[in-house]
């Protein structure tokens, strides 16, 4: 059974390949998301004309920004999946960050910035608010619209954690797939600031004081803000070259030692290059006392057998030396090579 490849998510428990799956997975991730979020943004700005609540306009400054950042999505998931050509030798993988980076600066700027100046705002120049029962109605129906959206993403992390054993949102915040990860923290990140809403709304209404509305503005400013500046680092740590678990590298190590040609392993690097994709490089011996050019030849077969796996964007193999020690593997360990 393909172990390496369930840790990935490439394949299934009986073996079989899931890209098609997996990429429809995570589309369909993305176009609920955006179709919730357009809904419930135009809601939300209906509300706040109405309304005149500050947590109303942060609602929907939250929402418009989110709606804006599925498009950015949507662009990562089309062109991260295009096929490595000449000009791009590790494949475009890497354009999935990238979008989803954008997506993260404009929840950042769009979302947080705004409902933080427009809070503060508030807090030194109220403007009066009524019609509340129109802001308690918009925040239901979009609590149900992105709960539906939120489910979704929690779905496709659950059976990513589960696969590897992990938590939830462990799975989250280490996946390699970016648009599942920003889905995931902004549909949350959309239900908590519902009811930070509800809660500025509600007691506005009770006190006649603005001051809770506006600082239930603030409040989903810093929520949203702390949410994007965990999605960046979280691009970025995968831009500048994201190394894999133990658990993956010792799974490939397995499977190359696994391989009739391959006698010993003394170097193993694996690198994403896009969500679900890895750069490989390892020193092997190959079995057998081989002329030069046999080896050479035996060496770019294994190669091209890596590079079938639905995982491996590249593979390079080189000899490795007789004084060179085998890696060897602990328990929750990185693999030990001199090195």
């Amino acid at each position: 059974m393909d172990r390496f490849g369930q840790l990935l998510g490439t394949v299934d428990s009986m073996g079989h390949t899931k890209k098609v799956k997996m990429s429809s997975s995570s589309l369909m991730t993305v176009i609920l998301a955006f179709a919730a979020n357009l809904l419930v943004a135009t809601a939300k700005t209906f509300a706040a004309v109405i309304t005149g609540s500050a947590s109303m306009i942060a609602e929907s400054a939250h929402s418009w920004a989110d709606t804006g950042n599925q498009v950015f999505l949507l662009i990562a998931e089309r062109r991260s999946s295009k096929q490595r050509d000449v000009a791009h030798p590790m494949g475009y993988g890497r354009e999935a960050y990238v979008w989803s980076m954008f997506a993260a600066f404009g929840l950042f700027t769009a979302g947080a910035v705004v409902s933080l100046m427009h809070g503060i705002q508030q807090v030194f120049a109220p403007e009066p608010a009524d019609d509340f029962p129109v802001a308690y109605v918009v925040l239901a129906i979009a609590f149900v619209l992105e709960g539906a959206s939120f489910i979704q993403a929690f779905r496709q992390a659950r059976e990513s954690a589960k696969r590897l054993e992990r938590r939830t949102l462990e799975q989250v915040l280490k996946s390699s797939d970016p648009t599942m990860r920003a889905v995931f923290a902004e549909d949350g990140a959309a239900l908590i600031g519902l009811v930070i809403a509800f809660i500025g709304v509600f007691l506005h209404q009770l006190t006649g004081s603005p001051l809770p509305d506006a600082l239930g503005s603030i409040f989903v400013g810093i929520l949203l803000g702390a949410i994007a500046v965990v999605l960046i680092d979280r691009n970025r740590r995968f831009l500048v070259g994201q190394g894999v678990t133990p658990e993956l590298e010792k799974s490939m190590a397995l499977r190359l030692l696994e391989h009739t040609e391959i006698e010993r392993l003394t170097y193993l690097h694996l690198e994403f290059v896009g969500p679900r994709k890895l750069y490989l490089v390892a020193a092997v011996d190959i079995k057998g006392d081989l002329r030069e050019h046999e080896v050479a030849v035996a060496l770019r077969r294994v190669e091209r057998e890596l590079e079938d796996h639905e995982t491996v964007e590249e593979a390079v193999l080189t000899l490795a030396t007789a004084d060179e020690p085998a890696l060897t593997f602990e328990t929750g360990v990185r693999p030990k090579t001199t090195r």
